[in-house]
């Protein structure tokens, strides 16, 4: 709060700057990032502050704000340290530059020359600045890849992404010999595509069975699923049918999108069979069927699963180009797709931020005990918090606020009557009805 003081000027006006607001804490999807390892040590940051206004509308400097590259796929959600749980999803860093406020820097207070009215001339009260934003969040990445290898385990994924790009997993002759990710770049032609081998699932993985949802989040980011199939039945002699249908069940049920990923089937260990056996037939009949059901019933019509099983051996590398040449061009056309998806949406970081700007505004009343009530929001907390109450002028600014807000219509919805107490943040205050308020108001041309 400030007044103009000048010689000759013995009525100067109000003048009074505001403050500065406190910086943000952003984070933005950086693709040279492949891990979350600066975040293993270091668990707290904190945005630089504003400084105050000054006299001659001199406004206060804002706070610089804190930029945290993470990687891209990177999902963010709030985090409740008391209970020790993630809690609403704030953004999901899927594209490289995409950005997100996780901590809001505090607002600074406006100076007196903002309250000016055409009866009140000097407004001798200004706005406090409003504490920094603080909270704990949870950072969560799962791998992007153009196409995921999925299957039970022991089908030869790994020995797969071996033949198919210079990944050098670890391979050996028994389960789960695979317990993280793997990534690999393939190359077919002038295309190229990233190939994540995923860990072997098994029947029960969508209930965690087998680090089912370990395994199987990783699979949410890949836009083309790539099943694959040991034709053989492995040492245990099972099914590939069956073994093909438990991998489509556990997708299905993990999320329901999965049960709609552009998909293609691979038989693999084709060199341990003879030209022609039966179980290769079986399995294609089965993939030709299903690629025509999702279809809707048009064996023309371009289907999710691809139609052709395409039987490959990783150890003689016979049908592993053709493999090679299927995943590229459904990728290609993947992104393509994806990129006019991209254009007609609107840009992320605002779609957050207009998320955010729509919880701010909300607010709640809640009873407390007979003859008292509770006023939850951001945006009301925040008047309550700015308002200097030890100046009687300022208080009943905030009143008005309170009013306009539509904060003494939801109490009176409410049932709150002339006495009550009503509570925001740290501060209780008696209720007053629309009727007794509506004549001071009045009185003071607010």
């Amino acid at each position: 709060m400030s007044f103009r003081r000048e010689a000759h000027v013995p009525k100067g006006g109000p003048d009074g700057g505001d403050g500065g607001h406190g910086g943000n804490v952003v984070l933005v999807a950086d693709a040279q990032k492949s891990s979350l390892i600066d975040f293993r040590f270091k668990h707290h940051f904190k945005a630089t502050r504003g400084t105050h206004g000054k006299g001659s509308k001199m406004h206060g400097s804002r706070g610089e704000d804190l930029i945290l590259p993470v990687p891209v796929g990177t999902i963010v959600r709030t985090y409740d340290e008391d209970a020790g749980q993630a809690g609403q999803l704030i953004a999901d860093l899927s594209h490289d530059g995409e950005r997100v406020i996780v901590a809001e820097g505090g607002h600074g207070g406006r100076g007196n020359t903002h309250f000016v009215t055409s009866t009140r001339r000097a407004p001798a009260f200004a706005e406090l600045g409003e504490p920094a934003q603080e909270g704990w969040i949870e950072l969560e990445m799962k791998l992007l890849a153009d196409a995921a290898l999925v299957g039970m385990p022991s089908v030869g994924k790994s020995s797969l992404i071996a033949k198919m790009s210079a990944a050098k997993p670890k391979i050996a002759d028994y389960p789960f010999t695979t317990l993280s990710p793997n990534l690999g770049v393939a190359t077919a032609g002038d295309e190229s595509f990233v190939l994540a081998d995923v860990p072997g699932l098994i029947e029960g993985a969508h209930e965690g069975k087998g680090l089912g949802h370990e395994f199987l989040r990783h699979i949410e980011r890949s836009a083309l699923i790539v099943h694959v199939v040991d034709i053989t039945g492995g040492f245990e002699g099972r099914d590939p049918i069956k073994d093909y249908e438990i991998i489509t069940h556990e997708l299905a049920q993990h999320a329901d999108e999965l049960a709609s990923r552009p998909r293609i089937i691979v038989a693999n260990k084709a060199d341990a069979l003879p030209e022609g056996d039966e179980r290769i037939q079986a399995l294609a009949e089965r993939v030709r069927a299903d690629s025509v059901a999702a279809a809707g019933g048009d064996e023309f019509a371009e289907s999710r699963i691809c139609p052709k099983l395409f039987v490959v051996s990783a150890l003689t590398g016979a049908g592993i180009d053709a493999l090679k040449a299927a995943i590229a061009s459904k990728v290609s056309a993947l992104r393509a797709q994806a990129a006019e998806d991209a254009e007609s949406t609107e840009e992320f970081d605002r779609v957050w931020q207009l998320a955010r700007e729509k919880r701010d505004e909300a607010f709640m009343v809640t009873p407390e005990g007979a003859g008292a009530w509770r006023v939850a929001g951001r945006q009301v907390e925040r008047m309550v918090v700015q308002t200097d109450w030890d100046n009687e002028e300022a208080v009943l600014f905030l009143q008005h606020r309170m009013r306009r807000l539509g904060v003494d219509d939801a109490l009176a919805e409410a049932g709150a009557r002339s006495g009550d107490e009503v509570r925001i943040c740290e501060v209780a205050f008696d209720y007053e009805s629309a009727d007794a308020t509506e004549d001071m108001f009045a009185e003071l041309d607010l």
